[in-house]
């Protein structure tokens, strides 16, 4: 069993699991190199950060700057995986995982609403991002309305 860091969080050991696979799309650049760099959470006001969506996917970005709002999925590949209960150093109380937006978590899938700012071929520029700078892109979702005269 992995240690937990942090008085009164218990860890799991993850059982391997191979009934799913995932296809990374690209990767995303942002300032911030390491974990402890990153915000707790993106803002809408953030720095740019860019998304850059790799072969063939690339062409699935048709339309896409009819949009506003993204919601991007991405692979938090440097978390943790065994936390069932975390303290977080910004709360008062423990918490179990599912009740927390921690990047540690059993699938570290991370998600983000963001600004779309400008398309540039295979490159969106967006804001709102939280996340290491190389992190694996998962997927991108406009969201339900596009932007306006779009």
């Amino acid at each position: 069993m992995t240690q937990p860091t942090r008085k009164d969080e218990v860890a799991a050991d993850a059982p391997v699991s191979e009934d799913a696979t995932l296809t990374f799309i690209g990767r995303i650049e942002t300032p911030w190199p390491r974990r402890e760099d990153c915000p707790r959470r993106g803002r809408l006001d953030g720095p740019e950060c860019t998304l850059i969506v790799d072969p063939p996917w690339d062409r699935a970005l048709e339309g896409i700057e009819g949009f506003e709002g993204l919601d991007i999925l991405y692979w938090l590949h440097q978390s943790r995986r065994d936390l069932l209960i975390q303290n977080p150093a910004h709360a008062d109380r423990v918490r179990g995982t599912f009740a927390l937006r921690s990047p540690i978590r059993p699938n570290p899938i991370g998600l983000s609403r963001v600004r779309l700012v400008r398309r540039a071929g295979n490159r969106l520029v967006v804001r709102g991002l939280d996340c290491v700078d190389g992190t694996p892109l998962l997927d991108i979702k406009p969201e339900t309305c596009p932007a306006a005269g779009a």
